[in-house]
């Protein structure tokens, strides 16, 4: 600028220098996370949507609404925020709402309902849900990258993370948004990829329509609709389409007269976070998460699941519980051995992240017999666990017999007064009976209705009574 003001150069040439400095400057300036929000939609375990939503406001600040369709959550953060909604507990699935249509009115003719959504297509705001899939797409980049490096040096590390902790994955982000200002292309339209495959080339997107339908009122299939809604996506966007080997996931959730389109942010549900070695019946995480936030979990509480399995429950509890003291056991050695396959698992997952503050797990695990803990009485202040259904494992016969014995047994580790427990069972009926017989031990607070795997199953908080158990035998 100041050459151009020099003698002999005339205002236009000023002019045009500035506008060429300015264009400069507006493409290298990183779009900031505040200019870019988004409306984030996950699924959630059945029963828990409040439990989600009261974590999201925790630790996101934002307000959620629960889906009138049950299992869903909605809310709305800056994109900067993308690193912390992954890290979010009580979640499965993550998507970026494109549109949501609270009441859109389905033409009876099958032809004329299908139609409309394929013109639906055209008319949806696509560019910044496109912006906020590139960015969660740049994240997962920048941290697949990063283990791959994370045998280098600790100030390589440093470098590849942006610094270390949360601030690295901050810093992700608003490298992804710089890239996305300086190339718009990338995410709009038949231009959006995510990268180029060679010399200047860029790559072709290949992406799937998901339809979930529920109601009864609709002249179409889940099916057809993805079929239909897919075809003018595809010519909209000029994408291919790979029903297996995609790399968008367009959604579209169809529930009664609640239609809501939206951009899968997650390949795998967040559930399988912990687990490697899986059992007949292994709890989702997320599930596991619910169940011990019901509790309310407090520093140097004793948490112990006496039928663990694969170890869902105090893995998930070890994770985000770390003050606490997590015992987990069970009575056949090949669940014990999972689970402790599992807690080996994490161990490694752990130093991986940074193996100078990897210091382990507050868990152990241990076989016995859920009928005689090897506990002293009134040592445990929290009991969690997923009772057996008597469907894979055991059967409802034995259930009449193990489930009084089971709470007892429980209420006799259990400190009185403020001793609690958090049961899973599907078997509802066998359960009532056996509380009701120990009614002076175990008081009922609060009963959650879940789905587990499409059975209906039920969530129980019970809370210790001030009465002492019976010892049958001396305890240590």
């Amino acid at each position: 600028l100041k050459q151009s003001q020099q003698p002999g150069n005339n205002l236009k040439n000023f002019n045009s220098c500035k506008l060429k400095c300015w264009m400069e400057f507006t493409q290298r300036m990183p779009v900031t996370g505040a200019e870019l929000a988004a409306v984030i939609g996950a699924t959630v375990p059945t029963g828990f949507e409040h439990t989600a939503a009261e974590e999201v406001r925790e630790k996101l600040g934002s307000a959620s609404r629960i889906s009138r369709d049950r299992g869903k959550i909605y809310f709305e953060v800056p994109a900067r925020s993308l690193p912390q909604v992954h890290r979010l507990r009580s979640v499965d699935n993550l998507f970026v709402v494109v549109q949501e249509f609270k009441d859109y009115q389905f033409e009876e003719n099958k032809e004329d309902a299908l139609k409309h959504l394929e013109d639906l297509v055209k008319k949806l705001p696509w560019t910044d849900p496109l912006k906020v899939w590139e960015l969660n797409n740049s994240l997962k980049k920048k941290k697949t990258k990063r283990k791959k490096h994370n045998v280098q040096s600790p100030a390589s590390r440093e470098k590849l993370s942006g610094g270390g902790g949360e601030g690295g994955a901050d810093q992700n982000i608003a490298n992804a948004q710089e890239d996305c200002a300086q190339n718009p292309a990338a995410v709009d339209g038949s231009k959006a990829g995510d990268g180029e495959t060679g010399e200047g080339e860029e790559k072709v997107l290949r992406f799937r329509v998901t339809c979930n339908r529920a109601g009864d009122k609709h002249s179409f299939t889940s099916n057809e609709a993805a079929r239909d809604f897919g075809g003018a996506v595809q010519e909209h966007f000029q994408w291919k389409a790979d029903m297996t080997n995609f790399d968008v996931e367009v959604l579209l959730n169809i529930h009664n007269s609640e239609v809501v389109v939206g951009i899968a942010l997650t390949e795998e549900s967040l559930h399988r976070r912990n687990i490697t070695h899986f059992g007949p019946t292994t709890l989702r995480s997320t599930l596991a998460y619910g169940m011990l936030r019901l509790c309310d979990p407090q520093p140097t509480d004793i948490i112990v699941d006496p039928m663990c399995g694969t170890g869902a429950i105090p893995i998930e509890g070890a994770a985000e519980w770390p003050n606490c003291y997590h015992l987990a056991g069970d009575n056949s050695p090949q669940a014990v051995k999972r689970a402790a396959n599992n807690i080996c698992s994490l161990l490694r997952k752990n130093e991986s992240k940074d193996s100078s503050t990897a210091l382990g797990v507050p868990l152990d695990v241990i076989q016995w017999d859920i009928c005689n803990l090897p506990l002293r009485t009134g040592s445990v202040d929290i009991v969690v666990t997923d009772m057996p259904f008597g469907k894979r494992i055991g059967s409802k016969k034995k259930n009449w017999d193990l489930y009084p014995a089971c709470l007892m047994e429980m209420g006799r580790i259990c400190t009185p007064g403020t001793g609690r427990a958090v049961l899973l069972t599907q078997d509802k009926k066998c359960f009532a009976k056996a509380l009701s017989r120990v009614g002076h031990i175990w008081r009922r607070a609060q009963t959650v209705w879940v789905n587990v795997g499409g059975l209906h199953a039920a969530v129980y908080l019970l809370r210790r009574t001030a009465e002492r158990a019976e010892e049958s035998r001396p305890r240590w």
